[in-house]
């Protein structure tokens, strides 16, 4: 049986929502959990909701890292805290990936103590999925799939390379599609743009690459039109895309409740809107999918976002299940193998 360590003291929101979650999927999935946290609070949470038990084992840690604490010093005086603990437990067979929604280079740091890379990556890559209108692979998933967003700032053309073929791997059992469109955030396509270095290299060994459906470099209003299906760029570019992205289809969003709010007369003309503002919502809402993957790993992991209630957070154990029964880690190492021989030769930075 699938196997799942629950970093329950990861997240903005306390173990209740995590508990929450736990315990509807130990009853809807056929998956063992592992939770990790304050055993006595984890225990008491337990019993006041309907789960099962025979899926359930609590794992004690005394520590915590913050979701605003310096994530290096923090790791280093808290050996156990519950992101380390869940860690140690996939590193020893317990379970064969995690979830959490604690601080992002925690998890980053952690992992790189307790798991080893898989051959032929160089940077890891900290995903993320933004909304849009298309629709892709069996499942009709709605999610582009945006890497790096900031395990590592700067990206060499090789881990461009790397970023594709992960992306595209993960894509294909996540989403069920088979044949996932892939573009290089640039600032433009190949014809008008001033392509760096590393885009220009990256672009020429993904034309060669047999296993990567690669449509050429895009631009940022590519993401939102759902373009590429994977969108692969540096660390410092996905973080600046990303937070951009959100905070874009939030400031709709409220400006939409603004405008219901004023005179009746707007009103009257925002019942037009209304159903476009409702399909809105349910376009940009992120708690669908639940969570994005760390990919490079020897081990997968699904981070949730900070704010997750339980609902995202089920449909992250959710993902994590589908990925913890695939074969991703295998199709990453074979479509590693058959990078050209020059994007393979790249050091990370």
């Amino acid at each position: 049986m699938i196997s799942i360590a629950v970093d329950t003291m990861g997240g903005d929101h306390g173990p209740a929502d995590f508990v929450d979650a736990v315990a509807a999927a130990s009853i809807n999935l056929n998956v063992e959990f592992l939770l990790v946290g304050h055993e006595r609070t984890l225990t008491a949470l337990l019993s006041e909701r309907e789960h099962n038990p025979e899926r359930i084992a609590v794992y004690h840690a005394p520590d915590a890292v913050g979701q605003y604490e310096d994530a290096g010093r923090a790791v280093a005086a808290k050996p156990d805290a519950s992101i380390a603990i869940a860690a140690r437990l996939v590193r020893e067979g317990l379970a064969q990936t995690l979830v959490t929604a604690g601080n992002p280079r925690a998890i980053l740091l952690t992992a790189d103590r307790s798991f080893a890379r898989i051959a032929g990556v160089g940077n890891v890559a900290l995903a993320s999925v933004f909304p849009t209108e298309t629709r892709r692979g069996e499942k009709e998933d709605p999610f582009s799939l945006i890497l790096d967003t900031g395990a590592a700032p700067r990206a060499t053309a090789h881990d461009l390379v790397a970023y594709a073929v992960m992306g595209g791997a993960y894509a294909s059992v996540v989403s069920r599609n088979l044949r996932p469109r892939v573009g290089l955030l640039s600032n433009g396509t190949e014809e008008e743009a001033e392509l760096t270095p590393e885009i220009r290299e990256a672009s020429a060994a993904l034309r060669e690459h047999p296993g990567v459906h690669y449509i050429g470099p895009i631009d940022a209003m590519d993401i939102p039109r759902g373009t590429a299906d994977i969108v692969v760029c540096s660390g410092f570019t996905g973080s600046i895309a990303t937070k951009l992205l959100e905070g874009v289809h939030e400031t709709v969003l409220s400006l939409a409740r603004y405008a219901y709010k004023e005179r009746a007369m707007k009103r009257a003309a925002l019942v037009m809107l209304q159903g476009g503002v409702s399909q809105l919502k349910q376009l940009t809402d992120w708690e669908q999918y639940g969570g994005a993957p760390i990919l490079g790993f020897e081990y997968p992991i699904i981070r949730a976002h900070g704010r997750s209630h339980a609902r995202a957070l089920h449909n992250a154990i959710k993902i994590a299940a589908k990925v913890a029964g695939s074969d991703l880690i295998a199709r990453i190492r074979t479509g590693l193998a058959a990078c050209p021989p020059d994007a393979g030769d790249g050091a990370s930075s």
